[in-house]
Parts: structure tokens; C-alpha cells; sequence
């Protein structure tokens, strides 16, 4: 530890205080990892019981060039989280509270709160606050404002930036800044508030938003479907689009990761047709709205589907909903390995995107189990394969590498949800032309000139397959 950092963190103790700044072993390996679980061990774990104190911890961190990784509960599965090049870690999960604005429809909350308390806390006054990754009731909405999470939802309502209407702060420096206020209109000056949205902690702190709300929906109806194979339930999912039916979430599982499912819940989806394809989608709005369009979707249904299953109410919904949640967890039966992809297709290139994945499926003989968001094109792809075995762990890499370069060339994005973090650092300039790059650059250099925030991500390449793995479970794992 170079000794610059000793008296950083030194003058930081008697700053804050022993109860705010924590240096023993367990701290910091607690603070170590997010879900990708390679582990760089910080020198010092702030966790912040006031915003004021991370400005503290700002200020002396970019006065001795100490590197600063912020984090919520470490849900990111690219290593956004990780504190690569250690210094300090800010733990955020203390700053959690949450005010709902009944007569505006905003949510006043910091960064550390949990996303599904946020969303409990807006049902409780009749409003829905849409974006739902799958580890909603772990992660929190610093997390989800850093990476630009989505979910489930995003095919209806959009993405968390689509929800930010104000973002508070403080620059690498330690000054606090506020972009926006709790208005539902702005425009007084640069937008810098959505530069901070999707920069995964790179250019400044969240430490609290304002986010839009919108009514609780009326009513809700399910829906599952099963097809006689991936690109029949393609089509099948364009031909619904075409009717300007807008599911409030529309979910596609192909056969493996249907398979997974079955076997993980002793149950076949459709008695009889055992790992088909599925569709697994739900309306929802007003209570007239929903009527209209599940009679659309039925007579679609009855046009393009082998077999349905409705849900009569929210138990039977749930039900339904068993086959989607449990088939992500239930795929490391095919490997002890994943390289979970989020990428995104063109809805114009998802039958030419079906028929690469089966050719890859061939071509690198690994299980390689797609599901996802076919409402927005963000599918998942998963590709397993067994860590101790070298040549599956060196298909797996030619297999990711071949998926990112045709997502791209297909006019795709290399990340819907997850950001790039380490994980997909070596694919940014597969995304990206030169000039690109050097702009976002340009920025971090403008904003963080010390480049103390979150260092070693996105524009470093590294081969996070490499690392050793930790032997931990975390609560959230493969949901």
C-alpha cells in the first residue's frame, strides 16, 4: 500500500470516525467482490451514515489520488462493483430512505435504498415505479442508476433513465452538485444529469434522485405459450408487435433454458410437449385497456401457439411465472461456468440472430440456454460450460467473443442492462469506432482529471474469465 494511501486513510479515521471508516479484515473482504466474485481487497470501507460524508471522503481521496469504488449490495454481475485497483470502498446500503410525493407522482430517494422497497413504498400510495431487474429486493437504486438497469418492464415502460428526473451528488473533487429538480420540467443547462446515468460510478457519486412514478395499473393478465421451436415463436412474438399490442412484460425462453426449468420445478410446462419454446407475457393498465388487447393477444394466441395456459388470477399468474424464475439458477446443471450475456437484438434481426446462436450452439458444442426481454430485444445468453475443463473453457471464449462481434454487426448492443464494467471491457471498442471511445474518455478526463473514480474499468480490457473464482454464494445468485 503506498504510503500516500497509510495517510489518506489515516487523516479519512480521524475524520469520520471509527464508526464510518472500517479497515479490519472482515470490511474488507466483505467489500472485495460483487456478484462477478474476483476479489481485490480495498484498504478502507466508508460506510457513509450522511451524504456529507462522502464529499469528506472525496475530498481527501482526490487530494492523495486514492481510488474510489462505490457500491450498493454488489448485485453487478460485470465486476462494476470490484475495487480493482483497491484504495476505498463507499458503502452506500445506510443512505436508504425513501418519500413518496403523492401529489407529483416522485419518489424522493437515496441511493442506497432497496428497488423493491421503492416500488412497496409507491404501491402503498397508488403508484408503480416500473423498472424490476430480477435481484430487485437485493439491489439498490445507486446500482441500477450506474448501470442503467431495466428488467422486465422495459419493453412498456423503458429503463431506469426513463424514470430519473433528478440525480444529487458530489464530483471526484468532493463538491456537491445537484442536476435537475423535482420538477417535471428542466432546461437550465447542460443535461449532465444523464451522463452520470449508465456511467457505473466513472464520473461522479449518486447519492440521491428523484424519480417519476406513474398510476398503479388496474389490471393485469397472464399468459403462457408454447411454440414448435425458437424462430416459430419469433415470429410469432413480431406478428403480435405488428398489432400494436404492448405486453407489460413479454418473455422468451427457448428449449434448454425451458428444460432447465422443468427439471429444476419436477413439472412439464405443457403436459406432452416436454422443453418447447415458451412465451410468457402479461397486460396491464386500465381495466378497459387490458380487455381490448387480451382479446388480441387470445386471437393471436389461437393463430400462432401449439398450446396455451391463462392465468385466471394472481396465484395462477405466479404459477405461471415459476417457469421464467427459476430457469436462469437451474442451468448451471449443464456447467459449473457462465458467461451471462446481456445483449441486444434488433427486433429486424431476431430471426437472423436465432439461426447464428443455433450455428454457435454447433460450433463451440456448449450449452449456450437464451432467454429474455423479447418486448425490447435484451436477451440473455448464457454460455455454460465447466471451468476445469480448458477446452470448454476456450470455446466458451471464442464463443463470446464471435456473439459480440455479430450482435454489433447486426445493429445490436453489446449490453441491455448489465453496463460493461470489467467483464465486457474487452468489448467496448467491438461496440464502439475510436473517435467514440475517445469522447467517453474525454469526459472522464474533464470530470474525474485524477481518475480516481472507479478505476480500471470499461476502457481496460480484461479477460475476467481468468480470474480464480471465489468459493461464495451470494443471496441473489442466478435469479
Amino acid at each position: 500500500m503506498p504510503s500516500s494511501f497509510r495517510t489518506a486513510t489515516l487523516q479519512l479515521k480521524r475524520r469520520l470516525g471509527a464508526k464510518v471508516v472500517f479497515t479490519d479484515e472482515a470490511a474488507l473482504f466483505a467489500a472485495s467482490f460483487d456478484s462477478s466474485k474476483i476479489s481485490f481487497p480495498p484498504v478502507a470501507v466508508i460506510k457513509a451514515r450522511t451524504e456529507a460524508d462522502i464529499g469528506v471522503a472525496l475530498v481527501l481521496a482526490n487530494r492523495h489520488r486514492v481510488p474510489v469504488t462505490v457500491r450498493g449490495r454488489g448485485t453487478t454481475l460485470m465486476g462494476s462493483a470490484a475495487p480493482v485497483r483497491g484504495g476505498w470502498v463507499v458503502d452506500m446500503m445506510a443512505l436508504n430512505r425513501v418519500a413518496i410525493d403523492v401529489e407529483a407522482g416522485m419518489a424522493h430517494v437515496q441511493a442506497g435504498a432497496k428497488v423493491a422497497d421503492i416500488q412497496r413504498a409507491a404501491e402503498k400510495k397508488g403508484w408503480f415505479y416500473p423498472p424490476d431487474p430480477s435481484s430487485k429486493e437485493y439491489c439498490t437504486i445507486g446500482g441500477n442508476i450506474a448501470c442503467n438497469a431495466g428488467g422486465m418492464h422495459g419493453g412498456k415502460y423503458g429503463v431506469t433513465r426513463d424514470f430519473i428526473i433528478a440525480l444529487r451528488g458530489f464530483l471526484p473533487t468532493g463538491e456537491y452538485v445537484e442536476w435537475g429538480t423535482a420538477t417535471k420540467k428542466f432546461a437550465a443547462g447542460f443535461n449532465l444529469r444523464d451522463l452520470w446515468i449508465g456511467s457505473e460510478g466513472m464520473l461522479g457519486v449518486v447519492t440521491g434522485a428523484v424519480l417519476k412514478l406513474i398510476p398503479q395499473p388496474a389490471a393485469r393478465w397472464t399468459l403462457l405459450t408454447s411454440y414448435r421451436d425458437e424462430a416459430v415463436a419469433l415470429r410469432a412474438a413480431l406478428a403480435l408487435f405488428r398489432q400494436r399490442v404492448q405486453p407489460a412484460i413479454c418473455e422468451f425462453l427457448d428449449r434448454e433454458s425451458v428444460v432447465c426449468a422443468e427439471r429444476a420445478t419436477k413439472t412439464t410446462v405443457f403436459p406432452g410437449q416436454a422443453g418447447r419454446p415458451v412465451i410468457l407475457l402479461e397486460l396491464a393498465g386500465g381495466i378497459a385497456e387490458v380487455e381490448e388487447q387480451k382479446a388480441l393477444v387470445l386471437a393471436w394466441a389461437a393463430t400462432h401457439a401449439l398450446a396455451t395456459k391463462e392465468a385466471r388470477n394472481r396465484d395462477e399468474a405466479e404459477a405461471l411465472w415459476a417457469v421464467r424464475r427459476k430457469c436462469s439458477g437451474a442451468m448451471f446443471e449443464l456447467g459449473d461456468a457462465k458467461l451471462n450475456e446481456d445483449i441486444v437484438v434488433p427486433m429486424r434481426s431476431y430471426l437472423k440472430f436465432i439461426r447464428f446462436l443455433a450455428g454457435l450452439k454447433r460450433r463451440s458444442r456448449l450449452p449456450i440456454p437464451t432467454f429474455g426481454h423479447v418486448a425490447d430485444g435484451n436477451l440473455h445468453v448464457n454460455i455454460m460450460y465447466h471451468r476445469a475443463n480448458r477446452s470448454e473453457a476456450r470455446a466458451a471464449e471464442a464463443a463470446v467473443n464471435e456473439l459480440m462481434r455479430t450482435v454489433v454487426a447486426l445493429g445490436g448492443a453489446i449490453s441491455g442492462e448489465h453496463g460493461i464494467g470489467l467483464a465486457k471491457s474487452p468489448f467496448l471498442r467491438v461496440q464502439h469506432r475510436p473517435a467514440q471511445v475517445r469522447a467517453m474518455q474525454a469526459v472522464k478526463v474533464a470530470l474525474d482529471p485524477r481518475g480516481i473514480l472507479n478505476p480500471g474499468k470499461m476502457f481496460e480490457p480484461v479477460r475476467i474469465w481468468k480470474f480464480p473464482k471465489l468459493a461464495i454464494h451470494l443471496p441473489w445468485d442466478h435469479k
